[in-house]
């Protein structure tokens, strides 16, 4: 295989994420591009198989993307290519290396490290190494790029990754935000990209067939001029079927924004809607500003009003959240109507100044990735557990809209302590003491549960049987009914399915 003067590598977490920084760098390495090429992998390859991937293209430089999901992967493959052919340069980059970086294993075994934006930066040193030049120091402070100076990676993105990938873009980097527990937080500005040059570069995207946008941008509706100018020029191509996902700051929602979200068409418009706590105090604590009045507000709006799917984000194990003040937040949350509500646990993202309140709410993390809490001063470490496993089958069961008729029958009939948290923490107790499995469990399975579970909370069978069959069998997808309700007779339903592009939205919508 002929060789490659200078690879671009990660390990993504799944094929189907694209990794967008090596994309950010390939486009602006200048004169150097045409001697790089992109490698992807993901973090479930051998590294001995990786770095022999690497090594059969004989490169000078390797410059890899270092993120929370593979730091320890990466770690072992230069490991490997430092033993096996030491004259291979390593550079490493990415928001897991540029913090606390000197307390990392990966400075033994790479050249250089640079820390931050590295757009031009690994150009600048590319032309140094290849040159002959290479720096003294060996970690690398990048200078924040001017950002209108930055060539868009969209050409970057290849057929193969529009027809399998998601597809990711930005506006605008930063976050005014300094919500301790996320790395924006360390963001001294947020900086925007030239709209007409972006907007000319998503024409080019939709006219090769792009269909899904996924946009990182913090805070979208940060500014109603752009958004509203973002929204306008989508909403000329929504005929084609279009999916957009956005990433709202929740208090945020003025009416130059509500008058263009409402002519979006059903499974067009996804909101990720990140609240993370409902506790005033907690969320005083950990420095995140929510208006909850106006949040609640926008919530009711974006359900009544409008036909955008919203997915809502909370954080268990945040400093001074205990466990009944978490399930009043999830409470109140759920009577806001949002279409998902992913419970996540604590990490501890390297840099971030949340560390700050590790001994006075003796928050204990993982060691190892992605540093899940483990134990506080308000949640110890059987309620965490617990919560994470809340927060697998709140996926499985609610957010996946799999078992919306299941779902109703727990939130009216069987309704505990009337808290529809306490009622699906019921529910996942019950399965944790039938089983552990929480990853890798079968629709065929969780229908089983579900139906076991009606039963032993003295439901009568042929409603259970009735109820799951209804779930499983008649959903988005038809389906034979499955073998632990064989023998009983079972009533066919026409499935009233309706065609949008997106799966997950297409079970909350059926």
């Amino acid at each position: 295989m002929s060789g490659t003067t200078i690879l671009l590598v990660t390990l993504n977490s799944t094929y189907q994420h694209t990794a967008f920084g090596l994309r950010y760098l390939r486009a602006n390495l200048g004169h150097l591009k045409d001697q790089s090429q992109i490698l992807e992998f993901t973090t479930k390859e051998t590294p001995r198989n990786v770095a022999e991937e690497i090594l059969k293209r004989s490169p000078r430089v390797v410059g890899f993307g270092i993120y929370i999901w593979n730091t320890l992967e990466t770690l072992e493959i230069i490991q490997i290519i430092k033993r096996v052919a030491p004259e291979v340069v390593i550079v490493l980059g990415g928001p897991e290396i540029s913090y606390e970086t000197e307390t990392q294993p990966h400075v033994k075994y790479a050249d250089f490290i640079i820390k931050g934006e590295a757009d031009f930066q690994f150009r600048e040193l590319c032309e140094k190494i290849l040159n002959g030049q290479n720096p003294v120091q060996k970690i690398i402070e990048a200078v924040l790029p001017d950002i209108k100076q930055i060539q868009l990676p969209y050409n970057e993105i290849t057929d193969s990754d529009l027809a399998n990938r998601y597809i990711y873009v930005e506006a605008s980097r930063g976050c005014p935000y300094k919500c301790e527990y996320c790395l924006s937080s360390l963001d001294k500005s947020v900086r925007s990209f030239d709209l007409e040059i972006f907007l000319k570069e998503m024409t080019v995207l939709i006219e090769r067939g792009a269909r899904n946008f996924k946009f990182v941008d913090r805070t979208f509706n940060l500014s109603p001029t752009t958004s509203t100018q973002i929204l306008s020029f989508f909403l000329n191509y929504i005929d084609k079927g279009l999916f957009l996902h956005f990433e709202l700051v929740p208090d945020r929602l003025p009416t130059e924004i509500r008058d263009l979200i409402k002519k979006f068409p059903a499974g067009s418009l996804q909101f990720e809607i990140g609240l993370q706590t409902l506790n005033p105090e907690v969320a005083k604590a950990v420095s995140r500003k929510n208006d909850l009045l106006k949040v609640a507000e926008n919530f009711h709006f974006l359900k009544n009003e409008t036909l955008v799917h919203t997915h809502a984000d909370l954080i268990a194990g945040l400093p001074g959240e205990n466990l009944a003040s978490f399930a009043e937040g999830f409470d109140r949350l759920w009577t806001w109507g949002p279409d998902e509500i992913q419970v996540g646990i604590l990490k501890r993202l390297k840099g971030t100044p949340i560390s700050r309140h590790e001994t006075t709410y003796k928050l204990i993390y993982n060691e190892k990735p992605p540093y899940q809490i483990v134990s506080t001063s308000t949640l110890n470490f059987f309620e965490l557990q617990t919560m994470a496993r809340f927060s697998k089958y709140w996926d499985l069961y609610a957010n996946s809209g799999d078992f919306k008729n299941f779902l109703l029958w727990c939130f009216s009939t069987n309704l505990k302590m009337n808290s529809p948290f306490w009622t699906f923490y019921h529910f996942s107790n019950w399965i944790s003491q039938d089983t552990k499995e929480t990853y890798g469990m079968s629709l065929i399975s969780q229908a089983e549960k579900a139906y076991r579970y009606m039963i032993s909370q003295n439901e009568p069978e042929p409603t259970a049987r009735a109820i799951v069959e209804k779930d499983y069998c008649f959903g988005p997808k038809r389906r034979d009914l499955p073998p632990f309700l064989k023998n009983q007779i079972h009533t066919k339903e026409k499935s009233t399915a309706t065609a949008v592009m997106n799966k997950r939205q297409l079970s909350h919508l059926t």
